[in-house]
């Protein structure tokens, strides 16, 4: 008898790694098909404002050809570039998101250009990606960590996370500092959906949150021909090596505890504004981090942000 618990334990066990495995693998799957040539429309609306005097903003449409590119593809890590083209023949270097299989080291936005490092328990990341979203400079943006579900026929990863304003919307809005996104990014039959639910917030120091309204947003992204995202590609090939060494030096900001706070300029101009000359004259990654350095105000012990 107990020959045959110990075997029916370890039959268990092995049954239990086996799908791990298998689920694992269908997470890697979704991942990676959000990778290609897409025709994308962006709308969003403003639904449910609590104070009755708001005046809701007008509806945001917005389309583009983006080419998602699969720059790094390991074993728990994967990385997306993401290149807009204009007018077919102009590439604009996009955002990126990086995919970490039960990762702990984290960053959160606070508020003011602050992000809040931090380390998250094993306990609390088994099995779980996180997602970390960054900018067009690859300066962060937002982050979280959430289980892919594969169910019912349908593949989703859905988290909450605090982040700066978005691009739309951070050179013309003053009435709110913080955006407490509801990301939803499911994978389906055309491409994928990028479905959020957001708040828009006044975030201030030993207060509570105060919510301005609440938004809608769907990003669709509809697979297209590869050959309408060629030349984000011709592009990629010329440019890769200059970003990969940008992507490395803010790794080494990243290496740290406790906060980093971003100046939003240096010299009058934003840090994708001083990049662009760096990448013409094919910089190295030594002036490359000491660009970086200038925008780093402040270092801070970590936080607790836990809840915003």
């Amino acid at each position: 008898m107990k020959r045959a618990s110990i075997l029916s334990t370890f039959s268990l066990v092995f049954i239990l790694t086996l799908n791990g495995q298998d689920k694992k693998e269908l997470d890697k799957k979704a991942i990676k098909d959000m990778c290609g040539c897409y025709d994308i429309t962006f709308k969003y609306t403003e639904t449910f404002a609590p104070e009755v005097d708001y005046e809701k903003r007008l509806d945001y449409t917005a389309g583009a050809i983006e080419l998602a590119l699969p720059i790094v593809d390991q074993e728990d890590k994967i990385s997306i570039q993401h290149l807009l083209v204009i007018n077919d023949t102009t590439v604009i270097k996009h955002w990126r998101q990086d995919w970490e299989f039960e990762n702990q080291k984290v960053f959160y936005y606070d508020k003011d250009n602050n992000w809040v490092f931090q380390t998250l328990p094993m306990d609390e990341v088994k099995g779980q990606w996180t997602q970390k979203v960054f900018q067009v400079d690859d300066s962060p943006r937002y982050s979280g960590s959430a289980t892919w579900v594969h169910t019912d026929g349908k593949h989703y990863w859905e988290n909450k996370a605090s982040s700066p304003l978005p691009r739309r919307e951070y050179t013309k809005r003053k009435d709110y500092n913080v955006m407490f996104r509801g990301n939803r990014q499911e994978i389906t039959k055309y491409g994928w959906l990028h479905e959020q639910d957001n708040d828009k917030i006044v975030r201030k120091d030993g207060k509570e949150d105060v919510l301005l309204v609440q938004e809608k947003g769907f990003n669709v992204y509809t697979k297209v021909a590869d050959d309408k995202c060629k030349v984000a590609m011709d592009w990629w090939k010329e440019h890769n090596g200059f970003w990969a060494d940008v992507r490395t030096s803010w790794d080494e900001l990243y290496d740290r505890e406790g906060n980093l706070t971003l100046a939003k300029k240096v010299e009058g101009k934003p840090l994708f504004m001083h990049l662009y000359p760096l990448e013409k004259m094919n910089a190295d990654s030594s002036e490359i981090s000491e660009l970086l350095s200038k925008f780093v105000v402040t270092k801070k012990m970590n936080s607790d942000v836990e809840g915003k």
